[in-house]
């Protein structure tokens, strides 16, 4: 068996693991970690903040199905990671963070950055909440078998990040071991639905006159988007999916309607709050996808019948009572249905077909609202307008990237995407900011595939440091701010609760905004334009895109839109607190 010390023995475990990229900032917590990559296969990445690297990691992971790694010193370090760590673990992703930590004969004596006054090198129960585990080395030898766990428990079940803290004298303390294999410690089958219950769920779906499938984002980690298109079209059933799974079906299939809830489609809320069935697969239900569960607003269970369909026993039945309730992997779920109904009926046909037909027109209603969007030309411009200029740029394998406020609000319901892992936008923790790094890892998921991140000024300004990582790495991603001089999805809420009189700290002072232009000249970026004329943004977000290197395109849009520029079609609790 080789002699490694424990920073050596992390990167050809992660070489094992076929990890591509290490991302992080080094400290003295960190160094004897960091050493060993000086001799890996793996490649260093450098942000510029730590929630960076977390962020970079998690849209790696949307776009790849593939987890990174993280790494981190101790203290200040660490914690910067907690905001990334509680994105991934809200949506189910996959990263793995190794921290720094006190040597070990030094526990508790309260040296630099050490948290201890609850229990010594205590910042593992920062991290408990918002990872699926938390691990600690204390000691070289068992830095294998943390590894394989780690690695285990990121990626099987319903995934999502875990945390490792390693001491520095575990870092550079040598011993005789022996790295395991991955494959010996992963199942090698993906778990499907007792046929009992699957059965259950075919027969109320071969009954229903009004079928709708909803798909969360757990059939997008599953892959289930060739399940999903197949049991559709076998049932001629509506697909609205929650954001989440957004691209889970092309948006330019017959058979999409849009989305659910506060800022879902009119034929989506239309479709989902009159089904007699739900096959819900994946999904969580949450307050926006339900429009905070009004009755008959977006949902309507009961006296609709719901089947749910979830990897994780705890989300069934948690906020709608189910007829049906499988415990089991989406995609293989989904197949085992298709195939029972397949026994059971032949294809539903088209053909007078009139609930077919009924989809069909909500979806015309629907499209004929957003191209009116789309094609105004007022100045200044819509955030629709200047998501319209992006999609008719985008080709389409072309990613799109968001992060909260008004853009998501915009691009999520609005923006069509036609294949799987081309939306990347944070849920359910809803982050600012997460846009500017996930973009990064989204394109070196994805490096043959134009990688474009929508982001509000506001957004932007929280991490704008890592598009100085993108200029490092000499990594071709684009960033479109339209920029409306504030915070507004919260300024909008003010002004809707209290008056335009009681606005408080969510506008900018134009006169000392930020100099986007001035901004990507410091930061290296060699293409920066600011766009004016809606009229004029397509040429330049096509010059932006082509361009090899990052780029930067300022859209400057409407700065008082109603609801802060989506079309709400729903309800949500939070934009009526009187209630």
């Amino acid at each position: 068996m080789p002699r490694l010390n424990g920073g050596e023995i992390i990167a050809k475990y992660l070489e094992k693991e076929g990890v591509e990229y290490l991302v992080g900032i080094p400290g003295h917590g960190s160094t004897n970690l960091l050493d060993a990559f000086n001799d890996s296969d793996v490649e260093v990445i450098q942000p510029r903040h730590e929630e960076g690297a977390t962020h970079l990691a998690d849209g790696y992971a949307r776009a790849s199905g593939e987890p990174l790694a993280v790494f981190t010193s101790i203290g200040p370090g660490a914690t910067n990671t907690v905001t990334g760590a509680a994105t991934a673990y809200v949506d189910s992703i996959p990263m793995v963070i190794f921290t720094g930590a006190p040597q070990t004969h030094e526990y508790g004596e309260g040296i630099l950055q050490e948290i201890e006054r609850q229990k010594p090198g205590d910042f593992p129960s920062v991290m408990e909440p918002v990872t699926k585990q938390s691990f600690v080395a204390d000691d070289v030898e068992q830095l294998p078998r943390i590894l394989r766990r780690a690695f285990q428990v990121a990626l099987s079940g319903r995934p999502g990040p875990v945390h490792v803290d390693v001491p520095m004298d575990v870092q550079g303390a040598a011993a005789e071991v022996e790295l395991p294999e991955p494959t010996q410690s992963r199942p090698h089958s993906r778990p499907g639905g007792d046929p009992r219950t699957v059965s259950d769920a075919a027969e109320l779906l071969e009954d229903a006159e009004r079928p709708v499938i909803v798909p969360g984002g757990g059939t997008m980690i599953a892959e289930a988007w060739d399940e999903v298109q197949e049991l559709a079209e076998h049932l001629q059933a509506p697909v609205i999916p929650t954001f989440q799974s957004k691209g889970i079906i092309p948006e330019d299939h017959d058979l999409f309607v849009g989305y659910a809830g506060w800022i879902g489609s009119t034929a989506g809320n239309e479709l989902a709050s009159n089904a007699d069935v739900v096959l819900a697969v994946g999904c969580r239900f949450t307050d926006m996808h339900t429009s905070s569960f009004e009755e008959g607003v977006s949902f309507d269970i009961p006296p609709s019948k719901l089947i749910h369909v979830d990897i994780d026993p705890e989300e069934i039945g948690k906020n709608y009572p189910v007829e049906v309730g499988i415990q089991g992997d989406a995609k293989v779920v989904t197949r085992q249905i298709t195939e029972e109904l397949q026994e059971r009926m032949d294809p539903v046909s088209t053909e007078d077909n009139e609930y077919y037909d009924e989809i069909q027109g909500l979806w015309e209603e629907w499209e004929s609202m957003v191209a009116e969007r789309w094609e105004d030309d007022a100045v200044p411009m819509s955030i629709s307008r200047a998501i319209a200029s992006l999609r008719n740029v985008l080709p389409r394998d072309g990613v799109v990237v968001s992060s909260a406020g008004q853009p998501q609000e915009t691009v999520n319901p609005e923006f069509p995407v036609y294949e799987p892992r081309t939306n990347i936008s944070c849920g359910g923790f809803s982050t600012m900011g997460f846009g500017v790094s996930a973009a990064i890892g989204a394109k070196l998921a994805k490096p043959d595939s134009p990688v474009v991140d929508v982001e509000g000024d506001g957004s932007f300004m929280m991490c704008n440091q890592e598009v100085a990582c993108a200029v490092q790495h000499d990594i071709d991603v684009n960033y479109l701010i339209v920029n409306n001089h504030g915070w507004k999805s919260i300024r909008n809420l003010q002004v809707a609760k209290y008056g335009w009189d009681r606005v408080l700290d969510t506008e900018f002072d134009e006169e000392t905004d930020i100099d986007f232009m001035s901004m990507a000249d410091g930061l290296g970026v060699e293409f920066a334009e600011r766009v004016v004329k809606p009229e004029n943004l397509d040429d330049v977000l096509e010059d932006a895109i082509a361009h090899d290197g990052p780029a930067i395109v300022e859209a400057m849009v409407e700065p008082d839109n109603p609801d802060s520029g989506a079309i709400v079609t729903g309800e949500w609790d939070l934009a009526d607190l009187e209630k």
